[in-house]
């Protein structure tokens, strides 16, 4: 059988919920790397799922279209066609890629993951899901003047609480 296309129906139209469920995985990732050595790939593994579903929900929000797969550089080739300057994101999402079925499945040849690794991964996602809220802000600003809440989308992601 092959992949079905196209996004599953039960999948929000809104892409403020996919924002805030990336926001979700990147609290995961960073709890799972500050408290047990051994959730490092499942920590990546968030990584991976937070920019995937930031991507969809700028796309969402840009195109009114969700988009489906879990490939980062093909959705931020998609988020280029809105805003060129996704193009500086091509490099470290093909690396934050290996975050995906790596991570998730037993693989034929071992993949294993440093510590170093782990925070470079999320140091990368936590860049990259800022980046992707303040692009979110720009749209909803043009789209609506002044925009209330500009910034609140992305949070304080991955900084310490005082």
């Amino acid at each position: 059988m092959g992949r079905r296309r196209g996004v599953p129906p039960g999948d929000s139209r809104r892409f403020y919920d996919w924002l805030y469920r990336a926001s979700e995985d990147m609290l995961a990732a960073k709890i799972l790397m500050e408290n047990d050595h051994l959730c490092y790939k499942s920590s990546a593994f968030h990584c991976q799922q937070a920019i995937e579903k930031a991507l969809k929900a700028y796309i969402l929000l840009c195109t009114g279209k969700l988009m489906d797969g879990h490939n980062l550089a093909w959705l931020c080739r998609q988020a280029m066609k809105e805003d060129e300057d996704f193009r500086l994101w091509m490099k470290k999402v093909s690396v934050l890629n290996h975050c995906y079925i790596e991570t998730r499945y037993p693989p034929d040849i071992p993949f294993d993951m440093t510590y170093d690794q782990l925070k470079e991964a999320y140091r990368t996602a936590v860049e990259l899901f800022r980046f992707i809220c303040s692009q979110v802000d720009e749209e909803m600003e043009e789209r609506y003047g002044a925009f209330p809440h500009a910034g609140a989308a992305s949070g304080r992601v991955g900084e310490e609480k005082e």
